[in-house]
Order: C-alpha cells, then structure tokens, then sequence
C-alpha cells in the first residue's frame, strides 16, 4: 500500500491524478458515444488538429488550451461545412483537414527557433505540470461535457440507432451530431494536457472499448468506461514515478493494454460457460 500511496503524498501528483481523472470521467462518457457511433478517426483527427492552435498560442504567449480549443472548434465547423456545402463524405473531409491542420502546426513550429520543449509538451502532453488554476477548468469542462451529454442522451441513442428513425421521431438528429461533435471536441481539448496530441485517442477510446465487452447499455457502459479510465490514470502516474517513464505515454499505454486484457477475458469467460449458457 505504501507504494502506491507514497508518489501521491507530493501536491503535483495530487494535482495530475485529479486532473486526470476529470479527464477520464469526462472522456469515458464522451468514448462511449464515439466508439458507437464509428467516430474514432474523428477524435485523431481533432488531436492532430489542435496543434496549429497549440503552436500559436505558445508563440505568442496566450494560454495554450485556447489556442487549442479554438484551432479543434475551426476543424470541427470545418468538417461539417465541406460535407454540407462540398457534398464531400464524412470521412473524406476530415482527411482533408486532418492533413491540412497538421501541416499547418508543423509550419509553425518548424518557423520556431525554440521549440524543442514545447513540442515534446504539445505531442505526448504533460501531466505533472497541471496547475491548480487548471483543475478548475477542468473541472468546468467536465461538468460542461456530462450536462450536454445527460440532456441530448435521448437524441444520442436515436442517433446511433438510425438517423433516419431519430429524424421520425422528431429527434433532431443533424442537432444531435452536432452535439456529439461537440462533445468530442471538448474531450480532446481537455484531454491534451494529460496525454497530448498524438496519444488523445488512447484516453477517448480505450477505456470505452473495455467497457463495452461487459455491458451492453450505455448508462452502464460509461460508468465502467469512467471507472477504467480512472485506474488508468493512477496506473499510468505509478508506472511513470517508479519506471521514470512519461506520464501521459503511460497512462495511454495503460488504458490500451486495459482494453486488450479486457477483451480477452470477455473471450475467456465466454468458453468457459457450460454450452446450455452459451447457447
């Protein structure tokens, strides 16, 4: 037990291990939408999309996560208006932008002569250096995510069900994807501290895909997907501490072995049911 309650005893744990689990509650109940409705790509291509945003607000000094937040929310407007004006697919205009975004943040940075650190921050995130001022918002955006997801969750499962029969029902589903875009926007901001640009999707998806091997309702799918999520974070910030890894690779690394082993005990435990409980 002292092991394991030794590294938190230090306020910049306490501060990541609260800030990181803000982050898992918030994008276990974000992942479980995304991993039901297919959106997986989306959630990459907004970390990657963050990055232009990232790189200009710390050239000019402003606070990162709104360089962040607004560079995502310009890629997410993006996408829906080339697959509504450009009559181009879903996935086709994320591409698009995902290359165009990217390649826009490496501009930036490559036109900087002291990036080095701050790279290394924006890609794989940090962590330990969560701020007291940034638990706050964390907090916010948290609480801001669940409040959108409790009120649109009827629209939310019309939609993953069939947009057409969310549409009958009078359920406003192009609201609902906006909704959901939305979410997953603010999940991947909020998310970029914590694991980075390039490991965001580990966080949003695999507590998710762990989750679902055990429940097929989504109420009940997002809490163990929350649950998950937070375990993660406080494996990850262990493995971190005693292997001297990085915190944000670990609590990744972690949330995806976690699906992994998830899957493969759901697969166990079904042969090892009596043939009349599998039937």
């Amino acid at each position: 037990m002292t092991l394991i309650l030794d590294p938190f005893a230090l306020d910049f744990m306490q501060r990541a291990l609260l800030g990181g689990c803000f982050v898992a509650i918030l994008c276990g109940v974000v992942g479980t939408w995304v991993v039901a409705r297919g959106m997986a790509f989306l959630g990459e291509a907004l970390g990657h999309g963050m990055l232009p945003g990232v790189a200009l607000a710390t050239v000019l000094g402003v606070p990162v996560l709104l360089g962040a937040g607004a560079s995502a929310a310009a890629m997410s407007l993006g996408i829906g208006a080339l697959q509504r004006r450009g009559r181009m697919s879903y996935d086709t205009s994320i591409g698009l932008l995902f290359v165009a975004m990217l390649a826009a943040g490496v501009l930036v940075i490559s036109h900087s002569g002291s990036f080095a650190t701050d790279a290394t921050a924006i890609l794989f995130g940090d962590i330990l250096a969560i701020s007291a001022d940034d638990l706050v918002v964390l907090a916010w955006a948290t609480g801001a995510g669940l409040a959108v997801a409790a009120l649109a969750h009827r629209s939310l499962v019309a939609l993953a069900v069939d947009a057409r029969v969310a549409a009958v029902l009078g359920l406003a589903p192009r609201i609902a994807q906006a909704a959901l875009v939305g979410l997953v926007t603010l999940a991947v901001v909020a998310s970029y501290q914590a694991v980075g640009s390039l490991l965001v999707v580990g966080l949003l998806i695999a507590p998710a895909v762990a989750a679902s091997r055990w429940t097929a309702r989504v109420p009940s799918t997002m809490a163990l997907a929350c649950g998950f999520g937070v375990v993660g974070v406080g494996l990850g910030l262990l493995l971190s501490w005693y292997a001297g890894t990085a915190a944000g690779a670990s609590i990744a690394l972690i949330s995806v072995l976690a699906a992994g082993t998830s899957w493969g005990l759901r697969a166990l435990s079904v042969r090892l049911r009596p043939p009349a409980v599998r039937a």
